[in-house]
């Protein structure tokens, strides 16, 4: 070797890894601190204002929605009660109405009756005494009869008497058929029994004698 030749000892520095020099830059970076980390785990959520009084809004609509659906209902159904009172009500009365009108129906027509009555009790009061004319206790019974009559009358309760009239089936009942000579067939010769019906409704049939047209020689 010569003199000039120099031996250098060259240390190699210590190589540090690209990969793990910037991880632990990287890490030194996003690392946040213990009390960072405390802080954000224990403060609470913060809501904002606004939202939280949207949501109190919504709940006191509903709230007093449901207040005034209930009142309304609670209307309703008092409503409901009190017309089924009042309904109960009518039915009853008009079942009583009904009643009584089946029990005093002939109330009215009794009274007029009553008189009738009594005037038949003082024509034959009066008939039984020696002193009356018997002129004037017909006279009598024919205004009793007169009364009758129109108390009938007053009624609806009309006289059938088909003398003379055309025979009627739905109004007479023929008890006899009589041949007559020049007559009409079906003619009405005789009342036996005068019939009577209450408006339209027959109450007794008139029952009469018929006439049989008999041919002259």
């Amino acid at each position: 070797m010569t003199a000039d030749a120099t031996v250098s000892t060259v240390v190699p520095e210590s190589p540090v890894p690209a990969t793990e020099s910037g991880q632990s830059s990287s890490s030194s970076a996003q690392t946040a601190s213990p009390v960072e980390l405390s802080e954000a785990v224990t403060s609470p959520e913060v809501v904002p204002e606004a939202a939280s009084t949207s949501t109190e809004s919504v709940v006191e609509e509903l709230t007093r929605q449901l207040a005034a659906a209930e009142q309304k209902a609670t209307a309703n159904w008092d409503n409901l009660l009190r017309k089924q009172a009042e309904l109960d009500n009518v039915q009853k009365r008009m079942a009583r109405e009904i009643e009584n009108a089946h029990k005093y129906a002939l109330e009215k027509f009794a009274i007029e009756l009553l008189e009738v009555k009594d005037s038949l009790e003082l024509g034959i009061e009066a008939a039984n005494k020696p002193e009356t004319d018997l002129g004037a206790v017909k006279e009598g019974m024919m205004l009793i009869l007169k009364k009758l009559a129109d108390t009938l009358k007053k009624f609806n309760i009309l006289e059938i008497n088909p003398q003379d009239e055309k025979f009627n089936p739905q109004w007479h009942e023929a008890i006899a058929v009589q041949p007559v000579q020049d007559q009409e067939d079906n003619t009405v010769l005789l009342v036996h029994q005068k019939g009577y019906q209450l408006n339209d409704r027959l109450l007794r049939p008139a029952r009469v004698v018929v006439a049989k047209a008999v041919q002259s020689n």
